[in-house]
């Protein structure tokens, strides 16, 4: 017998005003800032430099670059690593959390390519 799910189980539901339960809600929460599915995206290929995400990223400034890494490491979806060089050298890479998204991402990339392109 096959169980089925409503769309109203995912309906945002709280605890209090701050704390979201939904886990659509809150991966929506996390991922919904104009340029942190580009990031991640551009990450599930390897190690990065802050410079090679920010020429990878047309249009990013680089304020708004350095405030959603420090959001995806605070969610702990991306590693920094630090080298005590100078000039000083930084690297990004997805955690096993982040690279996770890559199928999300996979298939956000499948429903742009049938639904929205080339229209």
């Amino acid at each position: 017998m096959t169980q089925h799910t409503s769309v109203a189980q995912d309906a945002p539901s709280t605890l209090s005003h701050d704390t979201v339960v939904c886990p659509v809600a809150k991966t929506a929460e996390i991922v919904s800032g104009k340029w942190t599915l580009l990031i991640i995206r551009d990450l599930t290929t390897g190690t990065k430099r802050f410079s090679e995400l920010e020429r990878s990223l047309v249009g990013i400034s680089p304020k708004t670059l350095s405030e959603r890494l420090t959001a995806l490491e605070r969610e702990g979806m991306l590693h920094r690593q630090t080298y005590a060089e100078v000039p000083p050298k930084v690297e990004y890479s997805l955690t096993e959390k982040g690279q996770a998204l890559a199928q999300v991402i996979d298939a956000m990339r499948a429903y742009g390519s049938r639904w929205l392109c080339c229209q």
